[in-house]
């Protein structure tokens, strides 16, 4: 029998998505043959390829254990944006004074009601990730453990599925840091914030990356007295350092206080949770209600008896060739339990990837994706390709074009002029190999550059593309123009100068 996943709060919306993507009264089915595909996880990757496959018609049985729709449905990207867009929705009331717009300084928020509006949207979102919608498809959804018994057998809470290839797409869990004393606190990760129903007073979050960026921003934005703590000297240490940091700027604006190159000594459980270290040499003491550790991911594989079926793994995750098979020629994997890019839209093209070189024998290359992503804080700082460090590091000549949105006509409307684009060409060259843009809708803005790199269309056509007036976007048609004035050279000057005084 498996196991029921628990949903806090136990709530009208919590209970509609538990019926949707774990059933209380879910029957698996008789497996009936063998499976062209066995699909282990049912986050993104495994939805994406366990669909994917039965509208071509292979026989596909579909493994989860926990909730369908994995950490973006459930603990990640839907929970997370329908926070931030309400934290988004105080601030700009709050700031609503620089449109001749009084009254924002008295803004209230009902922290339950944002939550719950959270649990409302993703409990109605759900249906798309449903246990029934998939069995609609076609797809033998089993809830319950799986693990390899042999070359072509998995077991699922003593049931055996035969078959002909199979899929690992488990996805990945918060990486807790060994910090004395964590243990003994009630942290909260990405996997337990959204179960919040009272507003932390204070709220200390430990990592910089993007879920810490994004949440402590929000939750600053939402009323708590935020401080956010991480070893490195800067936000996002892998995204373009002028780029974090104006979002730096933009958080410390919103109250949060940030402590970076930062060393925590311990935590106890004293007056609430009290932090302790040193942040640039100087030592603090920190007292918090809550804490949020948010310091990397860590894959899922535990339990899966990969040993037995000659599948290498290491602290990274699964081992995959650039097919995305693994060191058992039957065998895939696709999402975050084997990429260094956890993003959902990744492991939706990963998946696209095993479908066609799993059951049509086919050659697809993960490393011909370009896989852009976005940190989505105010602004939003969105990344595509090379930076200029990755470029040194690989000995890549390249011209570097910016663009500010303090020239962008929509920006300095909007009241958003802090920001720019840039772009980054194959030196001497109009192909764009890299691209940074830190804006209020960065996330938008980055796939008009991501569809011209996957497209090698070239940043002079983007210059030579008629777009609306006024758009934020045109800040990647001014960077065009800016290329195309670089062609324009002191021979071709002259000669233009002697055209036009002989046809005058």
């Amino acid at each position: 029998m498996h196991d029921i996943p628990s949903l806090e709060p136990l709530d009208e919306h919590n209970r509609n998505l538990r019926d949707h993507v774990h059933p209380l009264d879910w029957q698996n089915p008789k497996p009936d043959g063998r499976y062209h595909l066995v699909v282990i996880g049912a986050g993104t990757a495994g939805l994406v390829t366990a669909a994917g496959a039965a509208g071509l018609g292979a026989k596909v049985a579909l493994v989860e254990r926990n909730l369908m729709g994995g950490d973006c449905l459930n603990v990640g990207c839907v929970p997370s944006k329908a926070i931030i867009r309400a934290a988004r929705a105080a601030a700009e009331v709050r700031s609503s004074h620089q449109f001749g717009i009084h009254g924002g300084a008295e803004t209230t928020v009902d922290f339950p009601a944002v939550m719950e509006r959270t649990r409302m949207l993703r409990a109605s979102i759900s249906p798309h990730d449903s246990a029934a919608r998939f069995r609609e498809l076609g797809v033998d959804v089993y809830f319950g453990s799986a693990q390899f018994r042999d070359s072509d057998t998995i077991e699922v809470d003593g049931t055996s599925l035969k078959f002909r290839k199979a899929v690992i797409a488990t996805g990945s869990r918060p990486a807790i840091p060994n910090i004395a004393g964590l243990d003994q606190v009630p942290y909260l990760t990405n996997e337990t914030l959204f179960s919040l129903t009272e507003l932390p007073p204070r709220l200390g979050v430990i990592g910089a990356g993007p879920i810490g960026c994004e949440m402590a921003q929000a939750f600053a934005q939402l009323g708590s007295q935020v401080t956010l703590f991480d070893y490195s000297d800067s936000i996002l240490p892998k995204d373009d350092r002028d780029a974090s940091g104006i979002v730096q700027r933009a958080m410390e604006h919103d109250g949060v206080r940030i402590r970076s190159d930062c060393r925590i000594t311990e935590i106890q459980s004293a007056e609430g949770i009290r932090l302790l270290g040193d942040a640039n040499g100087t030592p603090f003491d920190d007292r918090f209600d809550r804490i949020l550790v948010a310091t990397g991911r860590r894959t899922n594989f535990d339990g899966l008896n990969l040993d037995a079926v000659g599948i290498k793994h290491n602290t990274h995750g699964i081992e995959v060739n650039d097919h995305l098979r693994t060191t058992n020629s039957r065998v895939f994997a696709a999402g975050d339990c084997c990429s260094k890019f956890k993003f959902t839209h990744a492991a939706d093209f990963m998946a696209r990837i095993v479908i066609q070189n799993a059951l049509f024998l086919g050659r697809r290359k993960m490393s011909a994706l370009t896989i852009p992503w976005c940190t989505y804080t105010t602004p939003e700082l969105a990344h595509v390709g090379l930076t200029e460090l990755l470029a040194r590091e690989r000995d890549i000549g390249i011209d570097t074009f910016q663009q500010s949105f303090r020239g962008v006509d929509r920006a300095v409307l909007d009241g958003e002029p802090e920001g720019f684009v840039k772009v980054h060409l194959r030196k001497g060259t109009d192909r764009i190999v890299g691209a940074t843009i830190v804006a209020r809708h960065a996330g938008e803005l980055i796939s008009q550059i991501t569809l011209a790199m996957t497209n090698n269309v070239g940043l002079s056509k983007i210059g030579s593309t008629i777009h609306p007036y006024p758009t934020q976007a045109e800040a990647i048609r001014k960077l065009g123009d800016q290329y195309s004035r670089t062609r324009l050279t002191p021979l071709v000057k002259s000669l233009l100068h002697k055209w036009l005084k002989w046809t005058a």
